[in-house]
C-alpha cells in the first residue's frame, strides 16, 4: 500500500473488497504495484478476473468520482493489467476473461457505492 495514501481512502478500497466479496466476487489480491501503477483490487467472478479501481470524492468541486478515472489513467491500469496477466495468470493460450470495473463513491459507506462493470475496455 503507499504510505501517504489516507485512512479514508483504505477504508474505501475496503468497503469496495467488502461489497463486491457480498456480490460474489473474490478477493485475489488488493493493492497490486509494478512499474505501471497500481490496480486497488484483483476480483474473480466465476471464470472472469475482473481489475477493479476504487474512486472516492467526497467534494465533487473538481468532478465526480467517475470523471476522475482519465483516458491517461486507463491507460495505465490497462498496462498494470496486463503485467498482472504476465505474471501472475498461468494460462498457456492467453484467453483469460477480464474486464475492468469502477466502485464510485461520493463517502465512505456501503450506501453510496455505484458499481460499474466494464467501465471500460482494453
Amino acid at each position: 500500500m503507499k504510505m501517504h495514501q489516507n485512512n479514508t481512502g483504505l477504508a474505501a478500497e475496503q468497503l469496495a473488497a467488502t461489497f463486491l466479496t457480498n456480490n460474489g466476487l473474490k478477493l485475489v489480491t488488493q493493492n497490486y504495484h509494478c512499474r505501471y501503477g497500481e490496480i486497488d483490487l484483483v476480483m474473480k467472478e466465476a471464470k472472469t478476473l475482473v481489475f477493479v479501481e476504487v474512486r472516492l470524492r467526497s467534494n465533487s468541486q473538481f468532478g465526480s468520482a467517475g470523471a476522475s478515472i482519465t483516458t491517461h489513467k486507463q491507460q495505465k491500469l490497462i498496462a498494470t493489467a496486463q503485467h498482472y496477466l504476465q505474471t501472475h495468470h498461468t494460462t498457456s493460450r492467453g484467453d483469460t476473461a477480464c474486464r475492468f470495473d469502477a466502485i464510485l463513491m461520493n463517502k465512505a459507506d456501503l450506501n453510496s457505492i455505484e458499481w460499474v462493470r466494464n467501465a471500460f475496455d482494453a
